[in-house]
């Protein structure tokens, strides 16, 4: 029990870490939130609990994977806001546009020989 609260104390550190930089320094948080901390954290968490390189391998693959239908809602987010869409409202379009193209990228990537 100690372990998971452990993860997610850190896990939370690391989150309120970049929103208190982003405050002051927009772009300095946005790298931050940009390095694959969680990721990383999450390699890390899943080698202590399952140290098998093969389980590494495929979790790390499907994670750049799944990075690449992400990267349009840092896009689109921005480019709503400025044509002034509300921020939830932009956020939910973003988030939207996100979960479809997951859809879109587990509905084919396997068709083109991605493990996901």
């Amino acid at each position: 029990m100690w372990y998971l609260i452990v993860k997610a104390a850190l896990s939370g550190v690391l989150i309120a870490l970049i929103s208190e930089v982003a405050k002051r320094y927009p772009g300095l948080g946005g790298m931050i939130a940009s390095l694959p901390l969680v990721s990383v954290l999450g390699m890390i968490w899943l080698w202590r609990d399952k140290p098998d390189a093969a389980n590494m391998a495929a979790h790390a693959e499907a994670t750049f994977w799944f990075v690449l239908p992400s990267l349009p809602m840092f896009l689109v987010i921005p480019a709503l806001l400025r044509h002034g869409l509300n921020f939830w409202a932009a956020l939910a379009v973003g988030c939207g546009l996100t979960i479809l193209l997951y859809v879109l990228m587990t509905w084919f990537g396997p068709r083109f020989g991605l493990r996901l």
